[in-house]
């Protein structure tokens, strides 16, 4: 039977080899910064909680990896997807106003013209700034309509990586998009 004080050792000795490759690792797959800390720690209860239980870990590296992956897919599913149309904005009469309301205005000027192809370049450029399997997802979801099982079926891809793949460009574009957003004059 294992001493407490070997298992603190062999807790210590694993964690001085594997943290930061650890962390590496959940950073490259976790967008948020607070998400990758808590998902570390938990990851390292785990360990813990193995060794005190005395469950045999043959190579602890591997098994680490395996629980952080298992934990980075529990996340992704409990995260409701962020969908482009939750950007809405509302109106002066707290209505919600539809994606194609906070278009520039389809007015003819300079100033409209303008404003559109501006806009209409800064979407384009978010869009090709994508990855493109992300890329793919936005654009049959958010600008040709489909559903997610629609693309699913067609596609052989779950629906969960696709759900994946759809947040992360809405974050993507969202993020790119934040200096155009900043020049346009609010109502």
């Amino acid at each position: 039977m294992t001493s407490l004080i070997e298992q603190d050792r062999q807790i210590e000795e694993a964690l001085a080899q594997q943290s930061q490759r650890l962390r590496s690792f959940i950073r490259s797959r976790v967008p948020s910064g607070a998400d990758v800390e808590d998902l570390v720690q938990d990851v390292l209860y785990e360990l813990v909680r193995a060794y005190r239980l005395l469950t045999p870990i043959d190579t602890v590296g591997a098994w680490l990896f395996r629980v952080a992956r298992n934990r980075i897919t529990d996340l992704f599913r409990k995260k409701t997807p962020v969908l482009f149309s939750d950007l809405a904005e509302r109106s002066e009469d707290d209505d919600l106003l539809a994606f194609e309301d906070m278009l520039s205005s389809p007015e003819p000027g300079p100033e409209a013209q303008s404003l559109r192809v501006e806009l209409f370049d800064a979407l384009q450029a978010a869009l090709n700034e994508l990855p493109s399997d992300q890329r793919a997802v936005f654009i049959a979801h958010e600008l040709e309509g489909r559903s997610f099982k629609e693309i699913s079926a067609e596609t052989g891809i779950a629906i969960n990586t696709l759900l994946s793949r759809k947040r992360y460009a809405v974050l993507a574009m969202r993020k790119g998009l934040q200096n155009l957003h900043r020049q346009f004059p609010q109502n």
